[in-house]
């Protein structure tokens, strides 16, 4: 009896030191442990960010004065092919949650299925493209299943770090600028749902601009407010639509920007935001920075933008932002600048952590290479069919597609593909006859062939699924629908899969003047540091060092680099490989101390 006396007893103390915080919703402020509390949060998504770097991430942060990180959770990196879940290594949430709370701060979680965020699909997997009739963002029955499977999935990770469940869980967004969308609050209703059958069974809220609050909110949630920093403007807003009560909270303020290829890079003066964010915090409103530390979109994970106004606009790979903390993790003067303001407000008797000295970098020797091969000397057996196939109907989320076919030659005609998505190299028996590049609205060329059979090849690269807007249900990848010869279809087509998800392994072989091409090479580092790889004399492609892959590069710029962060290389041989696109004969580059982001060719 006494054994059973002392285990209960024990039970009884586990769950008293578990549920030891409570956070909820005061009439104008958030009440954690039934005293105000003012969130000053910044966004680090960690799937931006090597997760060697996490803690120090956090610990700069703290070092600015937040309280609290804001994250959003991107569905098609945790379920990359259906019912195949991912949450190790830098898919470590829960990981990121945990270390957060060792720092002594609380998190934002938006697990929302659709992200926005520039990121590929807005967050979407791929394969939901391949479910005839399946509607995002719907009540459509087969996006329900897949959201609420997956959403499931996320709280298995995640809902027992809520605060109520003794984490640091604040707070968990359901949906995500909804009514910037649409108004359906049946479907509103339906992800609150679901969430709270994931376990999700704390404070949930809603997040929309302020000209889409009263579409975006679901009555009973606390409605958060998207860019607007008038306290005036912002506590009406949500009084609006919560029952004339607070409290407060501005679920992205902006002060910076992302970048798109081709077009300018933006920066935003601090000089700016100062008052801005002065008087916020004087009104005792509540502010999650978008973003506080932006990081880098790795691999192919970079959005897009497209309406019918504007043309085709994929996202650079950096996600610099230009926020108060680079995209190698240093304070930037508006970092120093916004802490000032911030420490103006802190409670009597706190002060700030002194900031971390700037991380080492370093410059690394002429890289050459030793290794390179044409891709076409590498070249999967094909997958044959009439008419060209899309990624989607190849089961191939990202990469590169090459189509080849054979027509009948001795003609000009004009070549027209019908929609390519979105960078197509055109060739005719192995030689490039055309760059066609949907952001400039090309899609044909006049092509010359010679006489008899001729061999056409186009090699199309996915540059990234649009992430806002009405196009995200017309965001198949590929060759669409056809491809034209003097307005006739061609047919009987060959594709070549070339996801080049992994740092490929390359054989020494041949490389002609227009064929892309496969370099691989070692470089040999005596001391570590964050690097810089100056690509301004490359074309396009993709390259990775260690088996990391850092992202695209492209001459338009205004990327010119590509961060190496110090915990992906290592004293002695590193591995480098690059896949170039268009200028095969590029034969060496460094890593340099420092970033160019602004510079357009």
């Amino acid at each position: 009896m006494k054994k059973i006396s002392v285990v209960i007893l024990m039970l009884i103390c586990c769950f008293q030191l578990k549920a030891q915080h409570t956070f909820q919703l005061g009439d104008s402020a958030f009440l954690l442990d039934g005293k105000p509390f003012q969130m000053i949060s910044g966004e680090i998504h960690y799937l931006r960010v090597p997760r060697e770097s996490w803690r120090d991430r956090i610990r700069m942060a703290k070092a600015m004065g937040l309280n609290t990180i804001g994250t959003y959770v991107f569905w098609n990196m945790h379920e990359p092919e259906q019912g195949h879940y991912e949450f190790t290594g830098n898919n470590d949430v829960a990981a990121f949650v945990k270390i957060a709370q060792e720092e002594g701060m609380w998190v934002i979680l938006r697990p929302s299925p659709y992200a926005c965020a520039e990121w590929e699909f807005g967050g979407y997997p791929y394969w939901l493209q391949n479910k005839k009739g399946l509607v995002v963002r719907s009540k459509e029955p087969q996006y329900l299943n897949a959201y609420h499977n997956y959403i499931k999935a996320v709280g298995k990770q995640l809902a027992g770090l809520q605060i109520n469940h003794g984490g640091n869980i604040l707070m968990v967004q359901i949906e995500n600028e909804y009514g910037s969308y649409s108004n359906d609050k049946e479907y509103l209703e339906i992800n609150r749902k679901m969430f709270v059958d994931a376990g999700f069974d704390g404070l949930l809220y809603t997040c929309d601009p302020a000209n889409d609050v009263a579409n975006g909110h679901l009555p009973g949630l606390l409605p958060a407010v998207n860019g607007v920093d008038d306290p005036v403007k912002v506590k009406q807003l949500v009084r609006d639509n919560h029952n004339g009560k607070g409290p407060f909270y501005i679920a992205e303020w902006y002060p910076a920007w992302f970048d798109s290829w081709g077009e300018k890079h933006h920066t935003v003066p601090y000089e700016n935001f100062l008052d801005r964010l002065d008087r916020v915090l004087a009104a005792g409103i509540s502010i999650n920075m978008y973003m506080f530390h932006g990081g880098t979109t790795r691999g192919y994970m970079n959005g897009a933008n497209y309406d019918d106004q504007h043309p085709y606009s994929p996202q650079v790979s950096s996600y610099d932002y230009d926020a108060p903390l680079d995209e190698a993790g240093n304070a930037t003067p508006k970092f120093m600048k916004f802490r000032e303001v911030i420490a103006k407000h802190l409670p009597a008797g706190q002060s700030l952590p002194e900031v971390p000295a700037k991380k080492p970098v370093i410059t690394t020797p002429v890289i050459t290479f030793s290794r390179s091969s044409s891709l076409f000397n590498t070249l999967p057996a094909p997958v044959k069919s009439v008419d060209p196939l899309t990624f989607e109907d190849l089961h191939q989320a990202y990469g590169y597609v090459l189509y080849r076919t054979t027509v009948g030659g001795g003609q000009t005609a004009l070549l027209k593909i019908k929609d390519l998505r979105d960078y197509g190299l055109v060739f005719v028996n192995g030689k490039r006859v055309a760059i066609l590049d949907r952001r400039l609205k090309q899609d044909s060329v006049t092509v010359t062939l010679p006489a008899g059979k001729a061999t056409l090849e186009i090699l199309v690269e996915n540059l990234g699924r649009i992430n806002f807007g009405t196009y995200l249900l017309k965001n198949k990848k590929g060759i669409t629908e056809a491809v034209l010869l003097n307005g006739q279809a061609i047919h009987n087509w060959q594709q070549f899969k070339l996801p080049y998800a992994q740092q490929p392994a390359v054989k020494a072989g041949k490389v002609t003047a227009d064929a892309p091409v496969l370099k691989e090479g070692n470089f040999v580092l005596n001391t570590l540091g964050d690097t810089y790889l100056d690509m301004t004399k490359w074309g396009k492609g993709v390259v990775w060092i260690n088996g990391h892959h850092l992202g695209r590069y492209w001459q338009v710029g205004p990327q010119q680099t590509l961060y190496v962060p110090s915990g992906w290389l290592k004293k002695g041989s590193n591995k480098i490989t690059v896949l170039e696109m268009i200028k095969p004969d590029v034969s060496a580059l460094q890593g340099i101390d420092h970033p160019i982001l602004d510079v357009q060719q």
